[in-house]
């Protein structure tokens, strides 16, 4: 008797049912503290996109080159590179070389905007500090809009064209059937 333990029940309910009970509250528990903290970090986001649409301005910009880069590799200022967090140094973000007058300085550029950027071309951009916010106007690269596709719309793309394959084969196979009705 001294080496093993007993499972009594708790007023009446079995074992598994107070461990599946617990359970259940932990993670309604964990549910509530997760929306808590993304709304915290939603109103971050937005006032921080109030600041930069404060501070924008909109400036001719030379492109010379865009690459997608660690930030530590970019070439953008060492202050704001230590003000970043450690875990997102490492992390690859949309980097522009341009030309502003006779400056020539390293952007971080919104990722929407990243591909349509054109490179060697003269773009009208909002600007707000040394984030690229978007694109105004100038020549902007057509092709770009032609995005990589996802192994998703790849299946799908797949999937969609095997069954019209299929819809043409029933047809084919439906008018044969009226045909030697008809005969």
């Amino acid at each position: 008797m001294y080496g093993q333990i007993v499972w009594m029940p708790v007023m009446g309910i079995k074992v598994w049912a107070v461990v599946c009970i617990v359970v259940a509250v932990l993670l309604i528990a964990a549910l509530v503290a997760l929306s808590i903290y993304g709304k915290k970090l939603q109103t971050r986001q937005e006032e921080s996109q109030k600041e930069l649409r404060a501070a924008a301005q909109t400036a001719s910009l030379l492109v010379i080159d865009k690459k997608r880069m660690k930030l530590k590799d970019s070439g953008l200022p060492s202050i704001m590179i230590e003000q970043t967090p450690k875990r997102f140094r490492g992390q690859k973000v949309p980097i522009v070389k341009a030309k502003i007058g006779p400056r020539i300085m390293s952007f971080i550029c919104e990722e929407k905007i990243f591909d349509q950027m054109p490179v060697k071309k003269e773009v009208k951009a909002v600007i707000s500090g040394i984030y690229i916010m978007e694109i105004k106007g100038g020549r902007v690269n057509p092709e770009a809009a032609h995005r990589k596709k996802k192994f998703s719309e790849k299946m799908r793309d797949k999937m969609d064209s095997q069954l019209q394959k299929v819809q043409q084969m029933e047809e084919k196979s439906q008018k044969e059937k009226e045909k030697k009705k008809k005969k």
